[in-house]
């Protein structure tokens, strides 16, 4: 019995290995995170890049494949056509690649209407942050309740711009303020344009400014990622840096303002610096 057991085992493995071999798990994945520039490999390219063809296909986002590159000549009805460039070795490059990019990649060859060889398929696999959380939360030695000193006391924390604009007029970011804890909290997604971007947390009191806490942005490259190379990687994701400058102002009451930082945004490495 034993031995039939082992029989049917090694019966399995040999099945699975089959269906694994032809499930296209030898193609190349390509993973890149968005608002990055990416290359994805032709392998099966001759030596003229017009008998090339490129064609991309989500069945989430499109029930039939769509031609990018057409014997080299780059489509201008599809929606990333400003974001594409056929590659010297007929690789496809994509610029600013974002969170829709994610799919299959198939290029092609034909001569004289026929296709030569087999198809060589790209699997893009995106990395996208949806939003970033930032909440301020006020410490204060005193009998009464942060409600009570907010109704009575004139007690206010708000999010301002680099400008001093109240952000809860901005529908790009969701604010809400918790009067049981003290807590302030800013929730929106970051764009490429928030590089040097500045939000500040102010706690005033009868709109006097008493202290803040100012929050900057700052995106970057890892010298050690930026070094990889290979055909079926791509460049290195950006190191997300938030640069915390804590501002005090004097105050009568005893305060503190702790920083909680929650961050979803790109692949790589991600530093808090306080000065």
């Amino acid at each position: 019995m034993a031995g039939q057991c082992d029989l049917c085992l090694l019966g399995l493995i040999i099945l699975s290995s089959l269906l694994t071999g032809s499930s296209g798990v030898d193609d190349p994945h390509v993973f890149i995170s968005s608002g990055e520039n990416v290359r994805l490999p032709c392998n099966n390219a001759l030596s003229d890049c017009k008998s090339t063809t490129w064609t991309y296909y989500n069945r989430f986002r499109h029930s039939a494949a769509v031609e990018l590159i057409t014997l080299g000549i780059k489509k201008k009805d599809t929606e990333r056509h400003e974001r594409l460039s056929l590659g010297s070795d007929c690789s496809l490059n994509i610029k600013n690649v974002t969170e829709e990019d994610y799919g299959l990649y198939t290029c092609r060859q034909f001569v004289n209407d026929k296709q030569q060889g087999t198809d060589e398929r790209v699997y893009l696999h995106v990395l996208h942050g949806r939003s970033v959380t930032l909440s301020c939360q006020l410490y204060s030695y005193s009998r009464f309740s942060c409600d009570y000193r907010v109704r009575f006391e004139g007690l206010q924390l708000l999010w301002v711009n680099q400008a001093g604009v109240d952000l809860k007029t901005d529908s790009r970011y969701q604010i809400l303020f918790s009067s049981d804890h003290c807590i302030i909290t800013l929730t929106t997604t970051l764009l490429n344009e928030d590089d040097n971007r500045e939000w500040r947390c102010q706690l005033t009191r009868r709109y006097q400014l008493q202290t803040s806490v100012r929050y900057t942005v700052k995106y970057s490259v890892s010298s050690s990622n930026s070094e990889k190379k290979s055909s079926q990687t791509t460049a290195a994701a950006p190191t997300q840096v938030i640069v915390m400058i804590v501002e005090m102002a004097v105050f009568a009451a005893p305060t503190v303002i702790l920083l909680q930082i929650i961050c979803a945004r790109r692949a790589g490495e991600f530093e808090l610096h306080t000065i």
